[in-house]
């Protein structure tokens, strides 16, 4: 019997966080699968970007950038590199810009675009509608929210296995020059309620934390992943200049990429 595909996060729920490379897709690719990642194929967007995916049974990271010719979204361009985009699941756009609206937050209507996608050696186009949310208004990064109208062309058993056990994303860091207001906002967009303790704003999107702390610039400036055990990743890490390792323990660890300004908290869950 054939085990099912896995599905899109439901709506709300983290869909995936995006690292922005811009014109460094090969150099980022290659550093990547060289920590263990299984990169799925380069897509090519319609709206002229590019990406490679690094999949899990829910959220998955992207890295995106522009291509060496052709048309190159602004939006990739004018963003920094590193951490850069919060994406929430949407199960119906149109009624996700219909929700944002009435949160006071003007959204851009849903754009609709695609990439080709080869599975099983069939030649299709996975297909998404996304809206976004005033990019002055979260200065930290981009926010927007994804409708995945073909899932079965994302979410492939062939892409899930990492050989380094990457599993899954828990937490996302923002730091801010005010919290408590950007908390505020990031709970209007993501329609997820924001705790406070200790002077940490908190949001959950499904099983994934959004954790706002004080911090003299607005940005993105961690990220938190999960592995099924921390040796592989270690060993591939220490093997490259690129990639700065700290074991914190048995079962934790710290992977810090300079040349993409990536700080990435390593757990281990078997």
């Amino acid at each position: 019997m054939t085990a099912p595909h896995p599905v899109a996060p439901a709506d709300g729920t983290l869909d995936h966080v995006v690292i922005n490379v811009r014109r460094r897709m090969d150099e980022a690719a290659d550093l990547f699968a060289a920590l263990g990642f299984r990169l799925t194929p380069r897509g090519h967007h319609s709206l002229g970007s590019i990406n490679h995916l690094m999949m899990t049974p829910g959220p998955y990271l992207e890295l995106v950038g522009v291509p060496e010719t052709g048309p190159q979204r602004p939006d990739v361009l004018e963003s920094p590199s590193g951490l850069n985009g919060l994406v929430v699941a949407s199960r119906d756009a149109d009624a996700t810009h219909a929700r944002l609206a009435a949160a006071g937050l003007a959204a851009g209507p849903p754009v609709a675009f695609s990439r080709p996608v080869t599975v099983a050696g069939r030649e299709d186009a996975a297909r998404f509608r996304t809206v976004r949310v005033p990019a002055d208004r979260f200065p930290a990064g981009r926010l927007y929210h994804c409708e995945h109208l073909t899932p079965d062309l994302v979410w492939r058993p062939e892409w899930l296995d990492h050989p380094n056990g990457f599993s899954g994303i828990d937490a996302l860091t923002i730091e801010s020059p005010a919290p408590e207001a950007d908390a505020a906002l990031y709970a209007a967009a993501s329609f997820a309620p924001a705790e406070a303790a200790g002077g940490v704003w908190t949001l959950r999107l499904g099983e994934m934390r959004v954790a706002i702390v004080p911090g003299p610039a607005a940005r993105f400036a961690a990220l938190a992943l999960r592995f099924r055990g921390l040796d592989a990743l270690e060993a591939r890490a220490a093997a490259l200049p690129e990639a700065a390792w700290v074991r914190h323990g048995p079962d934790a660890a710290e992977l810090t990429l300079p040349a993409f300004g990536l700080r990435l908290a390593c757990r281990a869950a078997p």
